[in-house]
């Protein structure tokens, strides 16, 4: 029995979202229909609906859903109908990353997530018209009403907590987190810097914010965010729009330069600046993605002081275990998401576009 839901599909590269009647497949093993409840709009997405990855479009995007169990498949055994879920990406569960409890570096993420369309056995879990489509991305492609997703993207979460309150924590904010708390572990009297106050910059603030970090600097162009920045936790800001990044974080850092960066730009420009504020043993985080294939010139004398480049997916998050600590932070009032947040109905997905595009808006979350 198929099930038939509304969805926002990408008939092509660089297409608009456009709402339309598609057919959901039943639940197979370890599957789950999941109404949902509220869904946010990454960036990820709109790169994808721009056609620049590889994704088969028309296609169903969507990938920091959240909502609740409507019905489970075959071997479902972490969630029943009824439950509160947040969902985040997949993974196959069997491979070495997944099984040493990093499975956003799963040996099939790529397929699975961001570039098949598809389940990993090939068969589609959208069709239009009887016509497959592309959907499964990061197994929930959660802009429709429902969404058939994978047992390994679901979350149980607390059913106190507002759903579309939480919707990002399956990708943006999870990914700015992990970064910090995963990857920086910052000591006591740590610098921190983070580059870009988006809302992955911004979630890696209020994550650092949470640590003994002595300071926290936030860096962006757009004066309205670094305020925002230093309200949600940042010690001190640089404008890069007025001032000399280099020059002014050696100011903040005592020339001393930052024990740990994120940067969250995709801009190799800014990240090749990120790796030379580095201090001694210092480590850069590289978060944000450029297109496939683009490269960066490093100081390599300059890398040998102990300095670490590392890249890093969703946080390096072990979801299951992440998802609900940040869900009780939010809950407590100590991890201030909805700062961020700006809800939108599901049909006005295009306006949430055009305000995320513009920086109206830093992380909007369709409502269904």
């Amino acid at each position: 029995m198929t099930t038939p839901t509304r969805a926002a599909v990408v008939e092509s590269g660089g297409a608009p979202f456009t709402l339309s009647d598609v057919e959901l497949d039943a639940p197979g093993p370890g599957e789950a229909l999941v109404r949902m409840v509220a869904t946010g709009l990454c960036h990820t997405d709109l790169g994808v609906a721009s056609g620049g990855l590889p994704f088969p479009l028309p296609g169903v995007l969507g990938h920091e859903g959240a909502g609740v169990v409507e019905a489970v498949g075959p071997d479902v055994t972490g969630v029943e109908p009824g439950d509160h879920v947040v969902l985040s990406f997949t993974s196959c569960g069997g491979c070495r990353n997944c099984r040493d409890g990093h499975p956003a570096y799963c040996a099939t993420w790529l397929p699975l997530n961001l570039i098949g369309g598809r389940r990993a056995d090939g068969t589609s879990t959208i069709s239009r018209d009887g016509t497959p489509i592309g959907g499964h991305f990061f197994g929930q492609s959660s802009f429709a009403e429902r969404a058939l997703v994978d047992e390994r993207s679901l979350v149980k979460v607390d059913p106190e907590v507002p759903l579309a309150s939480i919707a990002p924590l399956g990708c943006g904010v999870q990914t700015g987190v992990g970064a910090v708390w995963n990857v920086l572990t910052p000591r006591v009297g740590s610098t921190l810097v983070v580059l870009g106050a988006g809302a992955v910059g911004l979630s890696a603030v209020m994550a650092a914010a949470l640590t003994p970090a002595a300071r926290i600097i936030a860096v962006d162009r757009v004066a309205e965010r670094l305020a925002l920045a230093e309200e949600l936790g940042a010690t001190h800001t640089v404008n890069a729009a007025e001032a000399d990044l280099g020059e002014a974080l050696a100011q903040l850092t005592d020339g001393q330069g930052a024990d740990g960066v994120v940067e969250t730009t995709g801009n190799v420009t800014v990240l090749r600046q990120g790796a030379d504020v580095l201090a001694a043993r210092g480590t850069l985080v590289v978060v944000g993605a450029p297109p496939f294939g683009t490269e960066v010139a490093l100081d390599v004398n300059g890398l040998l002081p102990g300095k670490r480049i590392v890249g890093i997916t969703l946080g390096d998050s072990e979801t299951q275990t992440c998802i609900p600590a940040l869900v009780q932070l939010v809950k407590e009032g100590r991890l201030p998401l909805h700062r961020l947040i700006g809800t939108y109905p599901f049909a006005d997905i295009d306006q949430a576009v055009r305000d995320m595009n513009a920086g109206k808006t830093i992380k909007p979350v369709l409502t269904f």
